[in-house]
């Protein structure tokens, strides 16, 4: 007996029990195209215009005004509020099958974009929605053509089925996935704002270059900051390299590697008893210097560190907080200057050489806990917006079919 089809999502709101309808898309929309405008187009003023390129670079399934703008061509498609956009080409099939909403009139519609415009039984947005996720985009990429470049076409798109409740079901559905949607971007542009204020903090509080003093101070501190080189005032242990044999599935104490920071959520372990400079236990300075590069604070269990992982001890002259901001904001000169990859290798000598400048130790301590809690900060806004995405990215697997 064959499987009987799914006919309502997974999660609903109260009161809602109904099947959903399923029907082609080209019963519930009619099909055109965007018309002539490349990014050659493009003026510094003019009417708002939506192209191709923006559902892969700026991706967003409601659209209600642009950054871009050109001159009004007299055969131009121009938005009336009610569009869906898909792109006609695109790199692969899964990439391809994304649609956003023109909610805004008067945005004119570019080429190489296919536009739906739904009947009154289906809300737009609901519509953008459906055709992104699940089984519906993987409906759309079922129906794109080709290998090196992918095409979707209109007459295709008229064949993919469509599911969908009522029209006040598809409305609170939309309303709710909108409301998240506009709670991520204001969180995105706070954690960047929070990150300008960080960088602006950071060129006040510490001495430009060739200079000895900065521009912004704690009371009653004036002196010079002192010129060091970083291996003067600081120790860089590398880790112990282990051979395979030597890393257990359990044992004493856990192997910390540099996949751990990041990624890699599983452990090896080891029973062998090491000589103190070692072990890292937790609020021990530490830099992982191969692949993903950069500082840390373990917050962890005392464990073994993997070779690859620096334990950085430090003098008297060194505070813990102020030492991780100085190897912060060398780890974003370097990755300025290397186009933002992080597959940097960082070698003893060159740490070892970095010419840093420095306070008195107790301005190092007010200066590193004032940033300690800035980045805190910082930290709850990313764990909130993670938080948003997550929660958004459960809603769309289990609202829509």
């Amino acid at each position: 007996m064959a499987k009987e089809e799914k006919k309502a999502p997974k999660l609903r709101f109260n009161g809602y029990t109904n099947d959903w309808e399923q029907v082609k898309l080209e019963k519930i929309a009619t099909f055109s195209k965007g018309k002539g405008y490349s990014k050659l187009d493009l003026k510094r003023k003019g009417y708002p215009i939506f192209l191709y390129g923006q559902m892969y670079t700026n991706y967003r399934y409601k659209i209600v005004e642009t950054s871009t703008y050109a001159i009004l061509k007299e055969d131009a498609v121009v938005s009336n509020g009610n569009e869906i956009v898909i792109p006609s080409s695109g790199e692969t099939s899964v990439d391809i099958a994304r649609a956003s909403w023109i909610a805004q009139k008067g945005i004119i519609i570019g080429s190489d974009l296919n536009i739906i415009r739904p009947t009154s039984s289906v809300h737009p947005l609901f519509l953008a929605l459906s055709l992104s996720n699940n089984q519906v985009k993987y409906n759309l990429a079922k129906v794109a053509q080709g290998n090196s470049i992918v095409h979707l076409y209109n007459n295709n798109l008229k064949k993919v089925n469509i599911y969908f409740p009522n029209i006040v079901e598809q409305n609170r559905i939309g309303n709710i996935l909108n409301s998240i949607s506009n709670c991520i971007n204001l969180h995105e542009r706070k954690c960047e704002e929070l990150a300008l204020i960080k960088k602006a903090l950071l060129q006040k509080l510490f001495p430009k270059k060739d200079e000895f003093k900065p521009e912004v101070r704690y009371k009653n501190f004036s002196d010079a900051w002192e010129q060091r080189k970083l291996g003067e005032v600081a120790t860089f242990i590398n880790g112990r390299a282990y051979k395979q044999n030597e890393l257990l599935d359990s044992g004493k104490y856990k192997v910390l590697r540099v996949g751990n920071f990041y990624t890699n959520d599983s452990w090896y372990y080891s029973n062998l008893e090491l000589a103190d400079k070692y072990y890292i236990d937790e609020g021990d300075l530490v830099y992982t210097w191969s692949a993903t590069f950069g500082p840390h604070i373990w917050n962890g269990e005392k464990v073994i560190y993997h070779y690859h992982i620096w334990k950085i001890e430090l003098s008297k002259f060194l505070d813990r907080d102020f030492t991780l901001q100085i190897l912060e904001a060398d780890k974003a000169k370097l990755l300025a200057n290397t186009n933002g990859s992080t597959m940097i290798h960082v070698t003893k000598k060159d740490m070892e050489s970095k010419v840093i400048s420095l306070p008195n130790i107790e301005e190092q301590k007010k200066i590193g806990s004032y940033l300690m809690k800035f980045d805190s900060l910082i930290t709850l806004h990313q764990r909130k917006l993670e938080k948003l995405k997550q929660l958004k990215k459960f809603l769309l697997q289990n609202m829509f079919i």
